[in-house]
């Protein structure tokens, strides 16, 4: 698995991963290799200090985000692809398949774009995106005539990225996959999202 550059001292990651392993594992449902995915995807999340970002300058060209299931991750590059950050997320439906209609509980894949945002009462911070857009509308079409879904379903919406419950962030350290096919990650991360990315910032999402 290829993960981003370690920013942190090997001797601190280790003893990171140390800690982690006489504790929490012992009490976690979450497979050893995700676990410690978790661990080296917090130490990368904070922005690059070497570039300061000025907020008054940032436009929905600024950065892009994309959101890798397989390895519960949500990157943020800026306009010449350079990597930026990557936090712990999770998603709804555990198998991580496409959305097919609504209630399945999966997280729609494809190119959207962020449409709004707002504070969440019970998620700190919530930014819609822009699903179903009219690849998705295709798909669900498509997979109504071949008879993968019913034709009574309907595409659901209402898809965001947002923070979790409070006091219950131990779900992104436990890649518990908890919501109903949105994006989830720590509130203190959400925050650090909200406040970067303005609205029509592209989200790209996929297996």
């Amino acid at each position: 698995m290829k993960t981003p550059s370690m920013k942190m001292p090997l001797y601190l990651s280790l003893h990171t991963v140390a800690a982690v392993t006489n504790t929490s594992f012992k009490k976690m449902k979450t497979p050893l290799y995700l676990s410690l995915m978790g661990v080296v995807a917090l130490t990368n999340t904070s922005f690059k200090k070497a570039k300061a970002i000025n907020l008054r300058t940032v436009t929905r060209n600024t950065y892009s985000v994309i959101i890798v299931k397989s390895k519960y991750e949500l990157k943020i590059i800026d306009s010449t692809g350079e990597w930026i950050v990557t936090y712990p997320v999770v998603f709804g439906n555990k198998d991580l398949g496409d959305k097919m209609m609504q209630g399945d509980r999966r997280t729609p894949e494809g190119i959207f774009h962020i449409l709004n945002k707002r504070k969440h009462e019970k998620w700190d911070s919530f930014m819609l995106i822009d699903y179903p857009n009219q690849d998705s509308y295709q798909k669900f079409n498509a997979r109504k005539a071949k008879g993968i879904i019913p034709t009574g379903a309907q595409i659901g919406g209402a898809i965001g990225i947002h923070g979790t419950w409070p006091h219950e962030e131990f779900a992104i350290d436990q890649y518990q996959n908890w919501t109903e096919g949105c994006i989830s990650t720590k509130n203190i991360y959400i925050e650090e999202i909200f406040s970067l990315l303005p609205v029509g910032t592209t989200v790209e999402i996929k297996r």
